[in-house]
């Protein structure tokens, strides 16, 4: 057996862990529908929608990861309604909400440079906003926008190529989208200014 890149063998431990983790999250989202309709408790109560709220949050985020840090068989597409989907359960109780412009399918290899920048950008939304994600010949574009952008220029140059970066858990997306962009002979560029950020791949 030939032995995974980094990339790959990342992609594949995310895929697992999502797979694993999603169908018990999809379990408990069965049940909270049947207690529900059973009528063992009061409809609309606090404690209740925060459960179910929880839930629904919980799987969103899974669902997004997956495509973000899984693997991908060669040629793998993903329609509109699917990227659709998963981004609109995201947004959903989000403070940073996220605007998918392009149009028909692509390669899901695609789709995650574009969610693993997205997770880039929301590090430099901390006071929320919008990540507007569109594509044309040349490659990705997202442009970040809200009250304010972290000025945490250390990222930022690092995906830009002009600096090593510290590994953190919370920022694993970073090289995660680097690693991927080296291997298809992309470059990242990435431009921040006090109310925009924006990311370019290509």
């Amino acid at each position: 057996m030939t032995l995974p890149t980094h990339a790959q063998l990342a992609s594949l431990i995310g895929s697992r862990l999502c797979h694993d983790l999603i169908s018990p999250i999809g379990a408990i989202q069965n049940g909270l529908e049947l207690v529900e309709l059973s009528g063992a408790v009061e409809g609309g109560s606090p404690e209740f929608s925060l459960i179910q709220d929880s839930c629904q949050n919980a799987a969103a985020r899974i669902k997004f990861f997956r495509v973000a840090f899984g693997s991908s068989k060669s040629g793998q597409m993903m329609s509109q309604n699917e990227v659709a989907s998963v981004l609109r359960d995201l947004n959903q109780g989000s403070r940073i909400k996220s605007d998918w412009k392009p149009l028909g399918e692509m390669l899901r290899s695609e789709v995650q440079l574009a969610f693993l920048a997205l997770m880039c950008c929301e590090t430099a939304l901390p006071q929320g906003g919008q990540v507007t994600i569109d594509r044309d010949a040349a490659g990705w574009s997202l442009v970040a926008q809200g009250p304010k952008i972290a000025a945490d220029q250390a990222k930022w140059d690092y995906l830009n190529g002009a600096a090593t970066l510290e590994l953190a858990a919370n920022i694993v997306q970073f090289p995660m989208l680097r690693l991927l962009s080296d291997e298809s002979d992309k470059k990242i560029l990435v431009t921040p200014s006090d109310t925009t950020l924006t990311l370019k791949i290509a």
